[in-house]
């Protein structure tokens, strides 16, 4: 396999320049370790990272539900397994994690009807967009939309580069690698 040309950055070679990132949520996952590679789209990146990921109308449970789905959806092993910790840590249990691969009830399956218009039309239609603005709020489904670019970029970037699962999520990975995988 040829190396990526993008690997993490180690602590020793991380940019001057974006030293307070490292710091903060840039230094601790590899997908950022990566992006650093070009500062200027990492220092512009966090202040959109912070709505889009910590500080959007959907909230913590819905956010995750967006974000495997896209990251099903994008082929991106890092982000569905990432993520698939990140639902764990918030109480998902195995099975809503498992229905996201598929098609979930209630607002879930909203969710993962959205994220899917989105990856195939590139649109929702004026009645899904009604529809989930009355279960979840406009906000709600403004930040959904931007939520899935912002992880279509990040997917590329990880698909492009190859970047590997932090260790941690690694170590998580073995433990249930059914969950973790992409495929069933």
């Amino acid at each position: 396999m040829t190396p990526s040309p993008c690997p993490p950055i180690a602590d020793a070679d991380w940019p001057n320049d974006i030293a307070e990132l490292r710091e903060d949520f840039a230094g601790a996952l590899n997908v950022y370790r990566t992006m650093a590679h070009h500062p200027d789209l990492l220092n512009a990146w966090a202040p959109l990272r912070q709505h889009v990921v910590k500080e959007n109308a959907l909230g913590p449970e819905l956010t995750e539900v967006v974000i495997l789905r896209a990251g099903l959806r994008m082929g991106s092993r890092y982000e569905w397994a990432h993520h698939v910790s990140r639902a764990l840590a918030l109480g998902f249990s195995t099975d809503r994690i498992d229905a996201i691969r598929t098609r979930p009830e209630g607002v879930d399956g909203l969710i993962v009807d959205a994220v899917d218009a989105l990856f195939d039309q590139r649109m929702l239609s004026p009645e899904q967009e009604a529809e989930l603005a009355d279960a979840i709020g406009r906000k709600a489904v403004i930040d959904l939309i931007a939520m899935v670019g912002f992880y279509s970029v990040l997917g590329y970037l990880l698909k492009t580069y190859d970047t590997p699962l932090d260790d941690n999520i690694q170590k998580e990975a073995q433990k249930m690698p059914t969950l973790f995988s992409l495929t069933t």
